[in-house]
C-alpha cells in the first residue's frame, strides 16, 4: 500500500487535487489511484478511496467542495431538512450577489444570487460525508422558498410549510427570516391559515 493511499484512507472523505496536494498527495499519484481502481471521480478535480462506506450525500458533499462559499438552498435544503417529497434533479446554492457562481455537471449545480443581508441569515454548518456544508436552516428554507415560489412551483412551498407546521416550529425565527427575505407579508396569510 502506498503512502498516497494510507494518506486517504486516514482522510476517510472526498478531498479536491489541491487539498491532496497540501497533503502531500501529487496529483499524478491520484490519477494512477484511479487507473487501479482505487479511487473514484466523483467529479472534475473531486475523488474519493473506493473502499470508503458509501456517502450519504454525495451530491452535498462535492458541491461544497467545489464552492466553499455558496450556503445549500431551496430545494436541496428542503429535502436535506425532510420538508418535502420533491427529489432535486441538481443541487440549489445562494451565493452573495457579485461573487463566482460554480458550475459543473456532475452533479449539476442551479446557483442564485442573493443580497448581502439574505444571503448571511440562517446558514448553519453540518459535517456531512467529512466534509464541512453550509446549509440554511428549516425557518430561511421555508422564507427562501417563498421568495423563490415562481421559479420552484407553489405546490413544493405548500408542502414544506405543511411539513414545517407538522414539526418543530419556531414561529418567531420563521418570522424574522420572512422579514430578511422581505417575505413577511407574503407569508403571513399562509401561516395565519395552517397555524
Amino acid at each position: 500500500m502506498s503512502k498516497s493511499e494510507v494518506a486517504l484512507r486516514k482522510l476517510n472523505r472526498p478531498l479536491r487535487v489541491s487539498e491532496a496536494n497540501r497533503l502531500g498527495i501529487p496529483p499524478a499519484a491520484l490519477y494512477a489511484l484511479e487507473a487501479q481502481g482505487k479511487v473514484e471521480r466523483l467529479e472534475r478535480g473531486v475523488f474519493v478511496a473506493t473502499d470508503l462506506h458509501p456517502l450519504k450525500h454525495p451530491d452535498l458533499a462535492v458541491a461544497a467542495l467545489r464552492a466553499p462559499q455558496a450556503v445549500v438552498c431551496l430545494e436541496s435544503a428542503l429535502f436535506f431538512h425532510d420538508m418535502t417529497t420533491h427529489i432535486p434533479s441538481s443541487v440549489s446554492v445562494a451565493v452573495q450577489r457579485g461573487d463566482h457562481r460554480p458550475r459543473g455537471t456532475s452533479p449539476p449545480v442551479k446557483a442564485y444570487s442573493f443580497s448581502s443581508r439574505s444571503y448571511a441569515s440562517g446558514i448553519e454548518t453540518h459535517i456531512l460525508d467529512g466534509v464541512c456544508v453550509k446549509i440554511y436552516s428549516r425557518e430561511k428554507t421555508l422564507a427562501d422558498c417563498f421568495k423563490f415560489r415562481n421559479r420552484i412551483g407553489m405546490d413544493i412551498v405548500l408542502e414544506a410549510l405543511h411539513d414545517y407546521c407538522s414539526g418543530p416550529r419556531r414561529v418567531d425565527e420563521l418570522l424574522r427570516q420572512a422579514r430578511a427575505c422581505r417575505m413577511e407579508q407574503v407569508m403571513r396569510p399562509y401561516l395565519e391559515a395552517v397555524l
